[in-house]
């Protein structure tokens, strides 16, 4: 499989992709304890570059391509906390996110306009979050119905937990989740009215329902454990099984649910990938795009493990946290916590030919 990268300006951006759906990712800020490698990027929206990139393994036997064509389509305000940690795409081409540290709930119109939809509540005086001590708003997904839903930690048990926020509503606490973990990424099944969250310090899945109550531990693996900071992060839903990511060691891991709703033995499917974040399935199997936070990359990962990255700081990533694919369109958020400098959401074009 071979990837081609092409930049392109904003204007010959809309122009050739009409209707494209404007994208907010997460980024996660993270005071790491873990030894990173940092970089200096010079960010210059204007100037454009093209690389092309063949992958390591032979393509598949009928010749897919993908290409990707990557334009900032919001640079955010870093001074009022727009920094990006997740999203889920609205119909119509919007985006719905969560601003990580500001503990807002954003929708994004198609035009970048940015309208908060809640504030979450305040911690009380002394509460200190797991890992991060600021209070963190993590992982969103939305209903068809376009409830949404959220994570919040806190380091307080009367906020910690899975939120709603119902069109026209208020956002309200419907399942309690332990202070002194971290609820990051969130996955909804809403055939079966449940969600799964990946809880970054303790290690767990859980599983709640949709209509809130009482998690469950859906998932207690060393798989999902921390190694030294953060350990299961992002969660995605994908062919039969929940599939996490795990931050510091690097490793995409797949879940089977079983018949009767429990977690199968856990896979390790992708390795080498220290300071994964989020991750998104792309329409060709098992295919998937990574988040690689500190680094400023994302990576197209294959069935089988191997590898490419396809997009760099170079293109305008700024610590890229999550990502959400529409279609052949990819969504990447940057929340730059390590560059301090555009927080920003960029689109990239994914096409499959000969």
């Amino acid at each position: 499989m071979a990837l081609r990268r092409e930049r392109l300006n904003r204007g010959s951006f809309l122009d050739h992709f009409d209707g494209l759906y404007r994208l907010i990712l997460k980024a996660k800020g993270i005071m790491t304890r873990i030894t990173m490698r940092t970089r200096s990027i010079l960010l210059a929206t204007a100037v454009a570059a093209a690389i092309a990139v063949t992958a390591a393994n032979p393509a598949p036997a009928f010749g897919v391509r993908q290409t990707a064509h990557e334009h900032i389509v919001s640079h955010l305000d870093m001074a009022a906390g727009q920094r990006p940690e997740n999203i889920t795409l609205e119909p119509g081409g919007g985006v719905d996110v969560t601003f990580a540290y500001s503990r807002q709930v954003a929708r994004i119109s198609p035009s970048g306009r940015v309208h908060i939809l809640a504030t979450l509540p305040e911690p009380p005086v002394g509460a200190s979050t797991p890992a991060l001590s600021s209070p963190f708003l993590g992982g969103i997904v939305r209903a068809h119905d376009g409830t949404l839903y959220f994570l919040y930690a806190t380091g307080s048990s009367n906020l910690t937990g899975l939120w709603r926020l119902r069109p026209g509503g208020i956002p309200k606490r419907i399942a309690a989740l332990p202070a002194d973990g971290l609820p990051n990424g969130l996955a909804l099944d809403e055939k079966d009215g449940r969600l799964y969250a990946a809880d970054s310090v303790l290690g767990i899945v859980w599983r709640i329902p949709a209509s809130g109550g009482t998690p469950t531990k859906w998932a207690v693996e060393p798989e999902l454990a921390a190694a030294g900071f953060l350990g299961a992060n992002g969660i995605k839903l994908h062919s039969g099984a929940a599939w996490v990511s795990n931050l510091d060691k690097g490793t995409v891991l797949r879940i089977p649910i079983t018949r009767n709703g429990a977690a199968g033995r856990v896979e390790t499917r992708a390795t080498g990938l220290v300071n994964i974040d989020d991750f998104a399935f792309t329409d060709d199997g098992d295919t998937l795009l990574a988040a690689i936070n500190s680094d400023n990359e994302v990576v197209l990962v294959r069935k089988g493990g191997s590898r490419t990255v396809v997009l760099t700081g170079a293109d305008g990533l700024e610590n890229p946290t999550s990502l959400a694919i529409r279609g052949n369109t990819a969504y990447i958020a940057s929340g730059a916590y390590f560059t301090n400098n555009d927080p920003n959401i960029l689109a990239a074009r994914i096409t499959h030919g000969q």
